[in-house]
């Protein structure tokens, strides 16, 4: 068959649901061949938003994400979302075209080495040369992607490659079982675990694409030891748990960090170095840290784990839940204290209410307002930090932010990719102005897919984290302000339903409303980020973790 018709058929061989992006003059054989496919062509209005979807994709489904650009101006657009899925442990298959390899009658018009560009990051990256090749190094990309840590790879389909004859076919798609660990490093985890005084489990981003959350639960359950999370560990389990104390939004200071501080073990399932560290690690040795995870840690000066379970942290998880008995030695007192103290600073409703809205009071209307199940996709901005520290995760993959790349442009694509995975449940996309202004062009996407999307823009004319690090290092107001168009009238300009909070109190209604009625609704909600200088700078400051 034609190469390109052999490249789709292998990629519906691995299962393959959507290709998102936007195809080029050198994709067309590939395009012709995809058109009586199964595979669903989502064409997005730049390649960056496509990346992001196929990222969330993966993400979501533990399946490789696949998306599609030309040559120059298309691949690089590509650079983005293929560095964002690899920090962030998100299997995706970047596929670009380039200009005919064996005989080209246009010089180097736009042509620069992407393979060498994707290498970086990717975990693999390379020009098809033979339509004899295609089948093996589909396969091979899939397998790559979708292994731990999973992460982005890229395939260059030439043109003249994709229209040559193949007599290939697809390889069988098999599984490959996860190792376990050994039975002495299970019985050395528990046995540290037993001597320890205050052990404490941390839930980390890998722990969220391993569906673990029964047998975290099970440990829990049977030990009664306290829990925290990171930011892409929200939700593992669920933070409704009477054992759950927060999560660390930030790196230290915190109400958390009085109780990691205080923790002489720490349990760290599915940590990741990629991800903002939510503590430090020092040369006294006074905190022992237990790596489980898919894969050795990888060290640094303030992660340096005395001990390591690697393998399938189901299998691993389970065999330590049996092994683990109670232990006189516990003592639970502090993290109970500390977390009605968390419970008072950080998750109990504001006491009052304004307008413009204060973050907390925005966290706390979106919680009391959307399903148990709903998907909030987040940009990254200084309403992350406050979503990620107030708003409590019920469900595993229901808070979708990034703490590794902690890219911009990202929350509108991510929210169009978790809505065609979860067409049934809620979806919102929660944006700050500037992130949002990256890839708004994908309402177009989401109205011409007619999803029911709710796009959450938390107005405040400025780049807001930066303000508030502009602010906290003592340096004067300056470059960080900017206009914004009409929301409303932008929204409806493509399709969608526009809508301005302009008082106190008004945010959960129209939030209600907006999940009720099927459409894409953009909700411009003012935000007062005074709460930023008052909290993090003042209250944090002095509280005191001698309870």
């Amino acid at each position: 068959m034609k190469a390109s018709d052999l490249f789709i058929k292998c990629l519906e061989n691995e299962g393959v649901k959507y290709i998102f992006g936007i195809p080029g003059e050198e994709n067309l054989d590939l395009l012709e061949s995809l058109r009586t496919s199964s595979i669903k062509l989502i064409l997005t209005r730049h390649e960056q938003g496509a990346g992001f979807m196929a990222a969330t994709y993966g993400r979501l489904t533990g399946k490789c994400g696949v998306c599609l650009a030309t040559l120059g101006p298309g691949a690089t657009n590509f650079v983005t979302p293929a560095s964002y899925a690899l920090l962030g442990g998100m299997p995706v298959l970047f596929i670009t075209g380039q200009k005919p390899i064996k005989k080209s009658k246009q010089g180097r018009f736009q042509i620069i080495d992407v393979i060498q560009m994707m290498k970086p990051i990717t975990k693999f990256s390379k020009q098809i040369v033979d339509a004899n090749n295609i089948a093996h190094l589909i396969r091979e990309c899939f397998r790559i992607a979708q292994s731990e840590k999973p992460g982005s790879v890229h395939l260059e389909l030439p043109e003249d490659i994709a229209s040559e004859e193949s007599e290939r076919i697809p390889f069988q798609v098999s599984e490959v079982d996860p190792p376990r660990a050994a039975w002495h490093a299970i019985e050395t985890a528990v046995k540290m675990i037993e001597v320890a005084q205050r052990p404490l489990l941390l839930i980390a981003s890998g722990a969220s694409r391993n569906e673990i959350h029964q047998e975290l639960h099970g440990f829990l359950e049977k030990t009664g030891i306290y829990f925290c999370n990171t930011q892409m560990g929200k939700g593992v389990v669920d933070e409704r748990h009477p054992q759950f104390l927060g999560t660390a939004a930030l790196s230290n200071d915190d109400y958390l960090h009085c109780a990691i501080n205080r923790a002489d073990l720490i349990i760290n399932v599915g940590h990741d170095v990629t991800e903002k560290p939510p503590f430090f690690m020092d040369e006294t040795g006074r905190l022992k840290v237990i790596h489980a995870s898919f894969y050795p840690a990888q060290m640094d000066d303030i992660y340096f784990p005395q001990h390591e379970v690697i393998g399938c942290l189901k299998t691993n998880l389970e065999k330590m839940t049996q092994k683990i008995k109670k232990s006189p030695n516990w003592d639970f007192d502090y993290f109970l204290r500390i977390k009605s103290e968390i419970e008072e600073h950080v998750y109990a409703p504001p006491a009052e209410t304004r307008f413009p809205n204060t973050p907390q009071q925005i966290v706390a209307e979106v919680r009391a307002t959307v399903a148990d199940d709903a998907i909030l996709c987040f940009d990254n901005g200084m309403y992350k930090i406050w979503f990620a520290r107030h708003y409590k995760a019920f469900h595993p993959n229901t808070v979708l932010l990034d703490n590794a790349l902690a890219t911009m442009g990202a929350g509108l694509p991510v929210a169009i990719g978790a809505k065609l995975v979860h067409p049934e449940r809620q979806v919102l996309a929660i944006c700050g102005d500037g992130g949002f202004m990256m890839n708004s062009q994908e309402m177009e996407t989401a109205v011409r897919l007619n999803l029911h999307l709710v796009v959450i823009i938390l107005r405040d004319n400025a780049y807001g984290m930066i303000k508030w690090k502009q602010a906290g290092e003592q340096f004067p107001d300056f470059g960080l302000d900017f206009g914004n168009p009409d929301f409303v009238k932008y929204a409806e300009s493509y399709g969608a339903k526009g809508h301005r909070i302009t008082q106190d109190k008004e945010f959960s209604k129209k939030l209600t409303e907006c999940l009720k009625v099927r459409a894409v609704h953009l909700i411009e909600v003012p935000i007062d980020y005074t709460e930023n200088q008052r909290v993090f700078y003042k209250e944090l400051k002095s509280k005191t973790c001698l309870l």
